[in-house]
């Protein structure tokens, strides 16, 4: 089975509501029939989806987030291209094949539900592997946070070192080594030695238990975190949080967004309190003081709120545009 269900032309202009005079990514983002042609292509970003939620559901959380990545990717196309924010500098790969997964998970009892995720996981990982290797950057719509781990493995395998990881995330994803899932990617990525150091921003006090705080407590050079109650206090301010983890985390790492730490966004987590929008689009134009390896969106639910999809796709502009 092809590991990449790619995107052709044709199926981004059938995305894309053309106007005269305009140019809108759609119609300008470049494609590929082959991941080994992604070495020649002159883009520096690829854009690709990971349409799953095994991992959501072995985690025990909310289903859906098989469904953000067509919405993004359609949200997307109608961005329009400028100077700014150019659609040659970028292939729409397509999306990860995990079809088949997705389909067997949805008869499968929770208990088994992390050895379908390890399948996800050698996808995943393969794929990534040439991506990276091809020297790009990739942004990756998913699917849950599961997805971190794979995203690492490739990243670190690719650059033969150990790799580090900034978190966007009301949740540490640091639980036990209990079977794959979507809380546990960084751990297992920490355990296995893809991952060295380890920065989590924004973290929620009510929701992460005592005994993985100890853990990451127990690593102080190789792990950082900032609550969002420390925001809240004025111990400390979102910004200057930000750009302390990326010091943390210089060199090569991963940008992880989860949307769960999006106030009311639509995710597997849902929560009222959060940061906004705007916070989190402020945040991703700092990255261009240490430009992250990649971009890793996850657990939103698009099908449960109509402008989710709208709000990922101004997420991945923001991040390309703060690349240059």
């Amino acid at each position: 089975m092809n590991k990449i269900i790619f995107t052709s032309p044709a199926h981004l202009l059938s995305l894309t509501n053309i106007r005269e005079g305009e140019n809108k990514l759609g119609q300008k983002m470049g494609t590929v029939a082959d991941l080994a042609d992604l070495r020649n292509h002159p883009a520096k970003f690829v854009l690709l989806g990971i349409p799953e939620d095994v991992g959501v559901r072995a985690n025990g959380g909310q289903a859906g987030t098989a469904t953000t990545w067509p919405a993004v990717l359609r949200a997307f196309c109608n961005i329009q291209s400028t100077a700014k924010l150019s659609g040659e500098d970028i292939v729409a790969l397509g999306e990860i094949n995990v079809t088949e997964e997705q389909f067997s998970s949805l008869q499968t009892p929770i208990n088994e539900l992390p050895k379908l995720v390890e399948r996800v996981d050698e996808k995943v990982c393969e794929v990534m592997l040439q991506v990276f290797e091809a020297g790009k950057v990739p942004i990756v719509i998913g699917g849950g946070h599961n997805n971190a781990y794979p995203l690492l493995k490739a990243l670190s395998q690719t650059k033969k070192i150990p790799v580090n990881a900034l978190n966007m995330d009301a949740h540490a994803d640091f639980r036990k080594l209990e079977g794959r899932h979507s809380g546990n990617g960084f751990s297992y990525a920490f355990e296995e030695g893809y991952l060295d150091k380890y920065a989590v921003w924004g973290l929620h006090e009510n929701y992460n238990a005592q005994y993985l705080i100890d853990r990451m407590n127990a690593h102080p050079d190789r792990i950082n975190y900032t609550f969002f109650e420390d925001f809240m206090t004025w111990k400390t301010d979102p910004g200057s949080a930000f750009d302390r983890a990326m010091q943390f985390v210089q060199g090569v790492y991963g940008l992880e967004l989860d949307m769960d730490s999006v106030a009311y966004a639509a995710s597997s987590a849902a929560s009222p309190t959060g940061f906004t929008a705007e916070v989190i689009r402020s945040m991703l134009y700092q990255t261009r003081a240490f430009k992250p390896a990649y971009l890793h969106i996850c657990e939103g639910i698009a099908e449960a709120q109509p402008l989710q999809a709208k709000l990922i796709a101004c997420f991945i502009s923001d991040f390309i545009k703060a690349q240059f």
